[in-house]
């Protein structure tokens, strides 16, 4: 029996949150794992103001009561007063992976050299990896690009479902054993 992989995805927005404008990053972070994942998962998808402790509750709610393997995050990167995702993040996880939001930025700086100001990162909550993305879709996709052949490996790692991807878009690294 194949269990369906949950993956969280969870946008951080004040505006979005608030019907001000459309949520562009979720639907993004969607589309990006329809494209890649070969394997059954299901999205289980929220949309959230920039709060600190309700960014906190919602990455703990995804992690320990609806059972995300992976949880993403977009929005709340920046340099702003109100961007508090990685803060929030920090609160609740138990292992920090500093290596995904480095990843990011050093891919983030080859297009843009704002990418400086970006803040992502990651970390592990029990057997849930959770991963900060910027905000915008195109940056969304080249971040996930950077970091998707290892996301699989890592969720084996901490004891999650079998990630697939189809190696035609992204490749997941595995170690040959």
């Amino acid at each position: 029996m194949t269990s369906i992989a949950r993956i969280g995805i969870v946008t951080v927005s004040d505006r979005a949150s608030a019907g001000l404008y459309a949520d562009e990053g979720g639907p993004a972070i969607r589309a990006y794992f329809e494209k890649v994942l070969t394997s059954p998962w299901e999205a289980v998808a929220r949309i959230i103001p920039d709060d600190r402790a309700l960014v906190a509750q919602t990455l703990i709610e995804l992690a320990d009561r609806e059972g995300c393997c992976l949880v993403v995050t977009t929005g709340g990167t920046g340099p702003a007063p109100r961007d508090v995702t990685p803060e929030a993040t920090e609160d609740v996880v138990e292992k920090p992976m500093p290596g995904f939001g480095e990843l990011m930025r050093q891919v983030s700086l080859a297009k843009v050299p704002t990418a400086i100001l970006s803040r992502q990162t990651a970390g592990i909550r029990g057997r849930t990896l959770i991963v900060n993305l910027p905000g915008r879709p195109r940056a969304i996709a080249e971040c996930l690009d950077a970091v998707m052949p290892a996301i699989p490996y890592c969720i084996d790692l901490i004891e999650g479902p079998y990630l697939e991807t189809d190696p035609a878009v992204i490749a997941a690294f595995r170690p040959k054993k």
